[in-house]
């Protein structure tokens, strides 16, 4: 990749933002209560939405948490608070190669790298969540994640099912990792042949949308329209985009990858070896959980990665930079 040194090196890191199914009730709280550039991070957030966005996040009920619409701007805010507690509480000067994210993670990746402003991205993760839910009535679509079995063979499992696109693959996760998504009775024909092929397990998602397939079709055009709306920059550093694997460093190209990804399969196995393969030695996922860590893990051997969504965490990973500034 053009913009990495061509060796790996742990000098060359990666920002990596995760996506909906990160989110669990109470995350963020220690950021806020110990640091005001977290709180300022919250209470922007509130005062954009036409909801207290903070108050679920902290209380719940874990119910109102997981819907599209509320999961969505609320994973963003803990990610965003936790690189503003970095970068201004504990002295880190990032200097990330590029960055990326996870679905939703891909707009919070945009925000750390200043191509849209937060409040804009919240409130954008907000409606798109509203529009992804509204465009497949409630039992109309299903997702399920197939595991131990190729890429390829998921694929194919889908196309001998669904030929006009009704089930394909949303999420190319890891390798042996793959998930699928589309009208309910296509996913469930496509988990029957996947298992003909030698699956090991497949597993139905909890999910209020099939997300990533062409029933969110309607919800991509909504978007498109909503980004005129909103100022754009071009990012401070590459962002490797979820559709193509490649990275985007022009707020044109960022705007046509979001509308892309809306309805077309995350790429993240992809995503992680370009970058490794274009010298990236180090991943550092801010926000709640550790998923992408571990989808990094598995994607390739020997890479440092870390995940930092709690003071102690992020205590590390500013020691990390601090020490990456200073030559290792």
């Amino acid at each position: 990749m053009e913009f990495l040194e061509e060796k790996v090196s742990l000098l060359n890191y990666a920002f990596c933002f995760p996506g909906q199914g990160a989110q669990e009730v109470g995350m963020g709280k220690a950021l806020y209560e110990s640091f005001s550039s977290a709180r300022e991070v919250f209470d922007e957030a509130d005062d954009t939405l036409s909801f207290k966005l903070t108050r679920t996040i902290f209380e719940g009920p874990d119910e109102t948490l997981k819907l599209t619409a509320t999961t969505q701007p609320a994973i963003m805010t803990v990610s965003v608070a936790a690189l503003r507690v970095l970068e201004k509480e504990m002295g880190a000067k990032p200097s990330p190669s590029c960055g990326a994210g996870h679905s939703l993670g891909e707009y919070t990746a945009l925000v750390a790298a200043k191509a849209l402003s937060f409040r804009d991205a919240v409130e954008l993760v907000h409606k798109r969540g509203a529009w992804m839910q509204e465009a497949a009535p409630e039992g109309v679509g299903a997702m399920a994640a197939i595991l131990g079995l190729e890429a390829d063979d998921v694929v194919a499992a889908c196309a001998s099912v669904a030929p006009h696109m009704e089930c394909q693959a949303a999420n190319f996760n890891s390798p042996g990792q793959v998930v699928i998504s589309g009208q309910a009775e296509f996913v469930d024909k496509a988990v029957a042949e996947a298992k003909k092929k030698g699956a090991k397990k497949a597993i139905p998602l909890n999910v209020s949308a099939p997300f990533h397939s062409r029933l969110m079709m309607p919800a991509a055009e909504k978007l498109k329209a909503q980004f005129e709306t909103y100022r754009w920059s071009d990012p401070e550093w590459p962002i490797v985009c979820n559709v193509r694997a490649v990275p985007v460093s022009s707020a044109a190209s960022i705007k046509e990858a979001l509308f892309a990804q809306t309805y077309s399969p995350v790429r993240w196995a992809d995503s992680v070896i370009q970058m490794a393969d274009g010298g990236v030695g180090a991943f550092l996922e801010l926000g709640p959980g550790d998923v992408l860590s571990g989808l990094v893990k598995r994607c390739r051997k020997g890479l440092k990665v870390m995940a930092a969504g709690a003071p102690e965490q992020l205590e590390l990973m500013a020691k990390f930079l601090e020490e990456v500034r200073d030559g290792g």
